[in-house]
């Protein structure tokens, strides 16, 4: 997991896809409309979602194979809790149609993140992750945006095959 302000992004990554997506996400502010928009096809697409904020008991474990993750805040803040994906008990079995594996959640977190507006976490395939979580004393309505970005397609791009 990376977590960084959005106006530092490119101090944890860098290239064209990660400039594409960080462009993206900036665009957005509380006026943006909760949908899902193709940045490159399947390849990278992002959802903007609000939703109000849950306690650990009622989160969703999870974690992908396919893609990894930008999560960012648009208008308050929710915390993300993490785990590493290679510790845990499998709930659900991979689903690869929706790319995500579901665990159970055992203890404390090994680390856990609020994420405000303008700050940002990056979720890699070993990063089991807890979002949509209360941070603070009381639950509220939160807008955020995930970008989904496609490891193939970084990797052809990382190889010089991407055009």
């Amino acid at each position: 997991m990376i977590i960084g302000r959005l106006a530092n992004w490119s101090d944890h990554v860098s290239g064209p896809v990660w400039a594409r997506a960080f462009e993206f996400i900036q665009s957005l502010d509380a006026r943006s409309s909760d949908a899902e928009t193709a940045i490159d096809g399947s390849d990278m697409f992002a959802r903007v979602m609000s939703y109000a904020t849950r306690t650990p008991d009622q989160g969703v474990l999870e974690a992908h194979r396919e893609y990894i993750d930008i999560q960012s805040s648009i208008v308050n803040c929710e915390r993300i809790d993490w785990f590493p994906a290679s510790g845990l008990t499998v709930k659900t079995p991979y689903d690869a149609t929706n790319d995500v594996e579901f665990y159970e959640r055992t203890g404390c977190a090994p680390a856990r993140v609020d994420v405000h507006p303008g700050t940002f976490a990056i979720l890699y395939p070993q990063d089991a992750h807890m979002p949509q979580l209360v941070a603070g004393e009381k639950p509220c309505t939160v807008k955020k945006v995930v970008i989904k970005i496609r490891l193939a397609y970084l990797r052809k791009l990382n190889e010089g095959s991407l055009s």
